[in-house]
């Protein structure tokens, strides 16, 4: 099937309002996209955090005529829609999959690699492989935040341990543990498709039985490590969650952090845990701990 893509300004308009006007019009599906280079870094659970110069883009299939689409929208909305309106062609393929095509085999630490499920196992004696498919969750290790978490768990010991991976995305931390030694994992994630991908990869590398998933909303029983790759300031607000996620002198190990965000997490982490080694790749920052006894 064919579909085609209208682009233009939110300029002025409320996003709630833009967003229901373009389902009645029969919108497969609409998104936000930054006009500029404004970060939005940070929104909570539930919050949409839309950029000073906001653009919005709406799919529709080609049964739908575009211009006649576009003309409802500026009778509603006003004719400054037009004005900065874009219509494109898109061929029917899974967005949210092609950049797959490109990833390849990499290594963390010394023996972890993390492999696409097709790729052949690398040829260093002694590797470590994790297989991944991250489905539509977050977490492949191609993200200097997920990279500095994995060199971390390829420095720790593993033996019998128990982890909690909070925030788990496609699994990859807690199965990186798994697959190193550890006993038993939790993956911790309000996203039904990240708790879908991390069950779904655990299997794939044989550890499903040891890796249970639940909603964050459900009691923790503290673990000898917790694994958060999240961000700097969900990150503080979940101080009190993670610190009873960990047992006395438990490890810890937090990721998502931008430089000129790590003093106010080192602040707020300082009063239950002691700080260890602090590693960098690019603008991020990657935290490790121990809870204090």
């Amino acid at each position: 099937m064919a579909f085609y893509e209208i682009e233009f300004p939110l300029t002025g308009l409320d996003a709630g309002a833009v967003e229901a006007a373009l389902l009645e019009l029969g919108a497969s599906a609409t998104t936000y996209t930054d006009g500029g280079d404004e970060p939005v870094l940070e929104p909570r659970p539930g919050e949409i955090w839309l950029w000073t110069d906001t653009r919005v883009r709406a799919l529709f299939d080609a049964s739908c005529d575009a211009l006649q689409t576009l003309g409802l929208l500026a009778a509603h909305f006003g004719q400054g829609i037009t004005a900065g309106a874009r219509i494109r062609v898109v061929a029917e393929r899974e967005w949210e999959r092609v950049w797959l095509t490109d990833w390849k085999p990499m290594r963390f630490g010394e023996r972890l690699w993390v492999c696409p499920t097709a790729a052949q196992a690398p040829a260093q004696p002694g590797a470590v492989v994790v297989r991944l498919d991250p489905g539509l969750a977050f977490g492949t290790g191609t993200h200097p935040t997920t990279a500095l978490c994995l060199d971390a768990i390829d420095s720790l010991h593993w033996g019998g341990r128990t982890v909690i991976d909070y925030g788990c995305g496609s699994g990859i931390l807690a199965i990186a543990a798994l697959t190193l030694g550890a006993a038993a994992a939790v993956g911790v994630d309000l996203d039904p498709q990240a708790l879908l991908a991390t069950r779904s990869n655990a299997a794939r590398n044989g550890v499903a039985g040891r890796l249970t998933v639940q909603e964050p909303d459900v009691a923790l029983t503290p673990a000898d490590c917790v694994l958060a790759n999240i961000l700097a300031g969900p990150l503080i607000d979940l101080l009190p969650v993670l610190t009873q996620a960990s047992k006395p002198r438990a490890e810890l190990v937090l990721s998502g952090i931008l430089h000129n965000q790590l003093d106010s997490v080192l602040a707020a982490y300082r009063l239950a845990f002691q700080i260890g080694p602090i590693t960098r790749r690019d603008d991020w920052c990657c935290v490790r701990a121990r809870r204090a006894s």
